[in-house]
């Protein structure tokens, strides 16, 4: 296993859709965007990942124009707002990605690997980092069905690898290039799981490694709990990620992981 390192970094989720699988419609106005975030942060977010499309499966697709309508606002706020956390935009739209960079946003999560061509040249010439996610399918939105592995660990770590070779042609800097396997997306409950347990083979190729645990669909129905009574679950998973040297954690309720984090952090460094 990696050597050790120090404890990750967590993400605070802020959707600003009506339709995210567990937040959606929470956060529809500009203050309220302002108080789950100033949570986040309270409770040890040194990130936020703000987001203006819902990934759910089965979600509707919405134009460039509905996603800058809804994002825009909430990232001028908190940029306004100076809460000291970084902010990450979740956008798979190069055109979006563009206006909020010039926002001031810091980071792209980009949950379609660069699958817009203008992605890449426009991350590089921003020199920021931006996250690449695995998404185990032929579009970005998307549930399990039809996920089909020789060896799923192996699969998304040459997918990751390919991203990363086109993004360093593309001109974007090497640490700037951060991995998501994508747990659930286009993965069933065992897929995501062998992630977990070998995520060390993924920090292995170099990269930051992110993980989005947080209350996914494979850990309710491991539980038998509905996505809010998934905290604890989520707890359990980013642990896991720790161990195995995550370098940041994406989750909705940073408060609910933060001190198992560093638990499993210590014991990481101490063995």
């Amino acid at each position: 296993m990696a050597a050790a390192r120090p404890v990750p970094q967590l993400m605070g989720i802020l959707n600003v859709t009506p339709d995210s699988f567990s937040d959606g419609g929470q956060l529809a106005d500009v203050r309220q965007v302002l108080q789950r975030a100033r949570q986040h942060v309270a409770e040890g977010a040194t990130w936020l990942d703000l987001g203006a499309e819902s990934t759910r499966p089965g979600a509707k697709l919405i134009t460039v124009g509905e996603e800058l309508r809804r994002l825009l606002p909430a990232l001028q706020a908190l940029k306004a707002a100076k809460l000291g956390a970084r902010i990450s935009i979740d956008t798979r739209r190069a055109a979006v990605a563009a206006q909020a960079l010039a926002h001031g946003a810091d980071a792209i999560n980009d949950v379609s690997a660069l699958s817009d061509a203008e992605m890449a040249p426009l991350v590089a010439e921003a020199q920021v980092p931006i996250i690449v996610m695995h998404y185990g399918g032929p579009a970005p939105i998307g549930g399990a069905q039809g996920a089909h592995y020789a060896d799923v660990v192996q699969e998304v770590a040459a997918f990751l690898t390919g991203v990363r070779d086109r993004a360093l042609v593309a001109g974007i800097a090497r640490h700037n290039i951060w991995f998501d396997p994508g747990l659930g997306f286009g993965k069933t409950q065992a897929h995501s799981l062998a992630l977990l347990q070998r995520l060390h083979k993924l920090v292995a190729l170099g990269q930051p490694v992110v993980l989005g645990p947080s209350r996914k669909g494979f850990l309710q129905r491991l539980v038998g709990k509905s996505s809010h009574a998934c905290d604890p679950a989520t707890a359990a998973a980013c642990c896991v990620a720790t161990l195995q040297g995550a370098h940041l954690l994406r989750v909705h309720a940073p408060g609910a992981v933060s001190d198992a984090v560093r638990v499993a952090a210590a014991l990481r460094a101490s063995a």
